[in-house]
């Protein structure tokens, strides 16, 4: 299997006659690609939210409190002007013409002081009103249409430049049929310069104390987000060379998981390099020797020299073979987190080998878990089981037994794929050889002794093994390949 794969990679793509015809079209003249919008600053996305959030809680705070201490000043202040409505009731009476007149006068000097704005009026539907000495020669307006029998507020703007407020309530006279209409009316300049004060005292408090919360936030803006300027400038100094870590002392605990992450991604990538370096360095120190032959056997006129070219050559194909499987399956590890479910993959794999060795009568039998699922990629996961079960199929007598399950104990978290044959199986002290680029204990059968040294480099990529022992059912060997698993929801076994 692996050489196969090999094959194909070697094949190149033959020469293109011509340039390629671009991907896409080029842009009209007119066409102006659309630029991204790019995103605002963390510290100011914080201080505006906190500006709109302040602003709409006091705005709403500040009219209800407004209305509220507006409200209580307004009543208090028709309170006080009602309570001279009980007084003038009781001191009313008729004299003999039939006339209003207080048996005692209000206390209140006001009320005698012309245009005092303070003012008090008795009335009657066609009858003259009985006044206060403050009106002078003025009448406070009055609307019999409504009734006042519990006490009626009104403003009023008859006065010239002198806005009224004016406490209404009716009552009847002893001795009198007609219902008459007391009033009380004093002037609002005084109460509306108070709540003037009170609404000016209370939206600059207001203000003082929308500025204070807005520079609150803009300080927890710049000190909260300190940590995350001091991760940039550590970064920065990654970058430079000054450093190799990020420091995690005197980290808050909300950015420590951050800047761990940091330096776990930090490491990963150093680890990969080194991998990268490492594997380029095998490569060519495995190159190197066989390419120092076939310069010798050149240089020397040798004349075998085609049979040495013939064999460095399928040397050095060995060693980019398997260095080509380390790649794609590193490659395959670093950057993808995909899933592959086992038991199709054995399926397909199974099929397959089974026609290609349908002149010998190979059969395989698979069993297991359905229904695990191999933490990793696909292409992988068959590039291992497959040289496992070829290498059952091909060496052996042809009985495969192919078994799939779940670890348990020190083995949890990983499905083991255990492939069984019935051929001779390998000494004990020879299985660990087995193991090295272009090892082979049957050298009569085509292959490149690459199939169990691909699958133990690719397994060991993925954290997973590969052991050899002696099969008791068949006789033959055993091969356990034990990679991460990730079980799915239903489990079910074939």
């Amino acid at each position: 299997m692996g050489s196969a794969t090999a094959s194909r990679a070697e094949a190149g793509a033959a020469p293109a006659a011509g340039p390629a015809p671009p991907a896409f079209p080029p842009p009209a003249p007119g066409d102006v690609p659309a630029r991204r919008r790019a995103p605002g600053s963390l510290s100011r996305r914080i201080v505006l939210l906190a500006a709109i959030w302040t602003a709409a809680l006091l705005l709403v705070g500040g009219i209800a409190l407004d209305r509220i201490v507006t409200g209580t000043i307004t009543r208090n202040f028709d309170d006080q002007l009602a309570e001279s409505i009980p007084a003038m009731l009781a001191a009313a009476e008729l004299d003999p013409f039939g006339e209003v007149r207080f048996n005692r006068p209000p206390v209140d000097p006001r009320f005698s002081e012309p245009y005092s704005g303070l003012y008090w009026q008795v009335s009657a539907e066609n009858r003259a009103p009985f006044r206060s000495r403050s009106l002078w020669d003025r009448e406070l307006p009055v609307d019999f249409s409504k009734s006042c029998v519990e006490p009626c507020v009104t403003r009023s703007g008859s006065f010239r430049n002198e806005p009224l407020r004016i406490i209404e309530r009716d009552g009847i006279i002893p001795g009198s049929t007609v219902t008459w209409r007391f009033q009380v009316a004093q002037s609002t300049g005084q109460l509306d310069a108070q709540l003037a004060d009170v609404r000016r005292t209370l939206w600059l408090s207001l203000g003082a104390l929308g500025a204070g919360l807005l520079l609150l936030a803009v300080l927890q803006a710049s000190i909260g987000l300190m940590p995350l300027r001091k991760i940039s400038a550590d970064l920065a100094a990654i970058r430079s060379g000054r450093a190799s870590r990020a420091p995690t002392d005197d980290v808050p605990p909300e950015v420590a998981p951050l800047v761990q992450e940091l330096n776990a991604l930090l490491e990963h990538n150093e680890k990969v390099a080194e991998e990268a370096r490492t594997h380029a360095g095998n490569l060519a120190h495995a190159l190197k020797t066989p390419m120092s032959v076939l310069t010798n056997e050149a240089a020397a006129r040798s004349p075998d020299l085609a049979d040495a070219v013939v064999r460095e050559l399928s040397t050095m194909r060995r060693h980019i073979d398997h260095h080509l499987a380390r790649a794609r399956a590193m490659g395959r590890r670093n950057a993808s987190t995909a899933r592959a479910p086992v038991w199709p993959s054995l399926e397909r794999l199974v099929t397959a080998i089974e026609r290609i060795y349908a002149e010998r009568g190979v059969v395989i039998d698979v069993a297991g878990d359905r229904n695990l699922v191999f933490r990793g990629e696909r292409q992988d996961l068959e590039e291992m089981a497959g040289n496992l079960i070829d290498n059952a199929a091909k060496y052996g007598g042809g009985r495969v037994f192919v078994t799939l399950s779940e670890g348990s104990g020190k083995d949890a978290g990983l499905l083991q794929i255990q492939v069984e044959d019935d051929g001779q199986g390998i000494p004990v002290k020879l299985r660990e050889t087995m193991f090295e680029r272009g090892s082979r204990l049957d050298t009569g059968k085509p292959g490149t002794g690459l199939g169990l040294a691909i699958v133990r480099d690719v397994a060991g990529i993925y954290g997973g093994s590969v052991q050899l022992a002696e099969s008791e059912d068949l006789g033959g060997l055993m091969v356990t390949l034990k990679l991460p698993v990730c079980q799915q929801n239903s489990p079910g076994k074939g």
